[in-house]
Parts: C-alpha cells; structure tokens; sequence
C-alpha cells in the first residue's frame, strides 16, 4: 500500500508486509480510520511479529516526473525489492499494478479494510511518511508539515501564496485553486 498520494509537498510513501499466518489484531484496519496515536503503537507491532517488511519512497521529483499513480508503483516495486524474502502472492491496494518479477498479484479496490496484510503496509506507509514530514517541518515552518503532512489544508496553500514552493512541493500538482472569476454586478 501507499501514503501521500493526494498531498501537495513530500514523497510518495509505500510499504510491503508478510505477516504469519496466525497474525490477529483487533483493532488493525486501514491506516485512514485510525487516529495517529494507534496507527504509532500498531507500527511497532507490525515492525516486531511482520515475517517481513519494508518501506520506500519515490520523491517529488520523480511524482512529477511519472505521475502520482506510476511513483505509487515505483514505490511499491523498491519496497519489495527491500524484503528480506520474497511473497509468494502480492495484495495490492487499489486497482493499478505493475507486474513485479514473476510474483502473482490481485488489485483489491479498499484491500486496506479487507485484508491484514494490506492494512499493516497503510500504517507503516503512513507512519514513516509522516516521521518524514515532522522532521521537514523543521526545515520550512511556515507551511505547518507536523500537522498537515503536506496535504493540501487552507494554511499549507496560505503559505505557498506568501513563501512560494520548496524544493519539496510536486510541481506537477495543482497547488493552488483557481481564482474565482471577477463579477461586477
């Protein structure tokens, strides 16, 4: 799964699990419906019981560069060449794939509320998108990354009309909304 598709600043975040078989977790689901404080102590559960794990990012550059959906790939691909072992069948979240090696795979639209293993990579995507946009925000306060990770809030687009974009922000994307049209009566 990914993280940071629809943001205006940072990467593309992605992560790939393999959990045991027997692996349960009642309050596990998609990343999104959880608050951040749950999604940080599930990270350290899925880190510490996951057979494997791991995470990737594809920067603003190369968004810009590919489009959000095929850096969402790319992403996913690094983060499975990032195993430690292969998966002998890949659940991805969403309905676009590349073929990864000679790997099956199945595209499960909302796979991230149906399938464990899917929910675990959400939060760890997440997370680690997340840790990664707190520790930018050091960088470039103004535009409030620890609270807004980048998405596209009323502040972070106030900040780019006043400080204008960072080496961080997609250019590809529509930073800002269109004016609305003058009238005069």
């Amino acid at each position: 799964d990914e993280a940071g598709r629809g943001c205006l600043a940072g990467p593309v975040f992605a992560a790939a699990v393999i959990l045991p078989c027997d692996f349960r977790n009642e309050i596990l689901t998609d990343s999104k419906k959880l608050t951040e404080v749950v999604r940080d102590k599930l990270r350290k559960v899925i880190e510490s019981e996951a057979i494997a794990w791991a995470v990737a990012q594809m920067d603003p550059e190369a968004i810009d560069q590919y489009n959000i959906l095929w850096a969402s790939v790319r992403a996913m691909h690094l983060a499975l060449n990032k195993l430690p072992t292969n998966p002998q069948f890949i659940l991805v979240d969403g309905n676009k794939f590349l073929p990864y090696s000679d790997i099956p795979h199945s595209c499960i639209v909302g796979g991230d509320a149906k399938y464990l293993s899917i929910a675990a990579a959400s939060i760890l995507a997440k997370t680690h998108r997340d840790e990664y946009m707190m520790n930018l925000h050091g960088e470039y306060p103004d535009y409030q990354w620890d609270k807004n990770k980048g998405y596209p809030t009323i502040h972070h687009r106030e900040a780019i009309v006043k400080y204008g974009i960072t080496p961080h922000h997609r250019r590809s994307f529509k930073l800002l909304p269109d004016p609305k049209p003058l009238t005069l009566f």
